[in-house]
């Protein structure tokens, strides 16, 4: 028992970073240490830090640098130093703007890690300011995670101090005690049903997708596209459904997504970046056939177990989908192959190993 205190930080999350810092939460607590986190009220109501023994502290840390960010400095300072002003022995942040916000806020004394989970996609001067922002925390904090190999060069490339890659691992799979529960909600029958999970957000490209299923309507077998998810691009992707006549549903946030994926012939993947995405391994821990975009951490962690199209090719989408759904030999192999390959990924014990010898490394207990 290491007895350690312990915080983590982050920014808003519906998904994959919040799902990672409650399985790190979860996992420090259960080997001794004390845990605070602190991000956004909605990331509690979300992730149920409390539930999993953690303390948590409300900071308005918004997703990118905003007026907001003294706020979120302020708050995230009360909460690091506690009411003794004892404060805590290591502070891991989660995203760029919590990193800042931890940067700014840390203990006199307390070690800073920061996991970069993310690629922004900004051009121009927003990409110049942005590189300047991502510098500034680089070099400042005493070591720099990513969670893929592209993320990594990137931190070597902002001249951070002390680079490593550290992969995010999945939760282990949900088993569900049976498939047909999503087909019988959505009232779809045998008709093919393609699932996408994630934010609506211009990140994931549904554009792409939404044009692939307008093709997909002159199809025998016409497929259902279902996106888990919500965001602020909801109302603009529902009027682009709207007006291609493809049969589109957006679910809006879910957490049933191990009985969508037990429905699920095929997932997609239309992002126009990702390092280690949740999904994509919840894809293939279930052994769902994939197609994904080439893009990011992506070809890392798949391999060859999925097929591929280039960011923003409709065609190449939709020649992937139509010739795996015109091939059920070929679409059970890929599902075989999702299984094979989701087997040699480390697991969560395997990634709370490495981060405990890191703040080890760092706290010398």
């Amino acid at each position: 028992m290491s007895h350690r205190r312990i915080a983590l930080v982050l920014g808003p999350s519906t998904g994959g970073i919040g799902t990672h810092v409650a399985s790190l939460a979860a996992g420090l607590v259960e080997r001794g240490d004390a845990v605070l986190v602190v991000g956004p009220p909605e990331t509690e109501e979300r992730f149920g830090f409390r539930a999993k023994g953690a303390r948590f502290a409300s900071a308005p840390i918004t997703a990118k640098p905003s007026p907001e960010l003294p706020l979120a400095w302020w708050s995230a300072r009360n909460a690091l130093r506690g009411i003794t002003g004892r404060g805590v022995d290591l502070v891991h942040a989660h995203g760029l703007t919590a990193g800042l916000t931890a940067l700014a806020a840390r203990p006199n004394g307390a070690a800073l890690v920061t996991t970069w989970h993310n690629q922004l996609i900004t051009t121009g001067i927003k990409r110049r300011v942005s590189d300047q922002i991502e510098k500034r925390l680089a070099r400042g904090v005493d070591v720099a995670l990513a969670a893929s190999s592209d993320l990594h060069e990137h931190l070597v490339d902002l001249g951070a101090r002390d680079a490593r890659l550290a992969p995010v691992a999945a939760p282990p799979r949900v088993a569900v005690s049976g498939a047909g529960a999503v087909r019988a909600e959505l009232g779809i029958g045998d008709r093919p049903l393609l699932l996408s999970v994630g934010r609506l957000h211009p990140q994931k490209d549904y554009d792409t997708l939404i044009s692939a299923a307008q093709r997909w309507t002159a199809l025998d077998r016409q497929p259902v596209v279902v996106i888990a998810g919500d965001g602020p691009e909801r109302p603009r992707l529902q009027g682009l459904i709207d007006a291609s006549g493809a049969d589109v549903r957006l679910l809006g946030h879910r957490t049933d997504v191990a009985e969508l994926l037990a429905d699920a012939d095929l997932a997609v993947i239309s992002s126009q970046w990702e390092a280690r995405q949740l999904f994509a391994q919840e894809v293939m821990q279930a052994g769902v056939p994939l197609v994904t975009t080439r893009t990011g951490g992506i070809p890392e962690l798949v391999g060859d177990a999925a097929l591929y199209f280039e960011v923003g090719d409709v065609d190449g989408l939709d020649r992937a989908v139509s010739d795996l759904l015109d091939d059920p030999a070929r679409l059970a192999a890929y599902g075989e192959k999702s299984l094979a390959r989701a087997a040699t990924w480390p697991d969560e014990a395997q990634m709370l190993d490495s981060l405990d010898a890191l703040y080890l490394e760092l706290t010398g207990r």
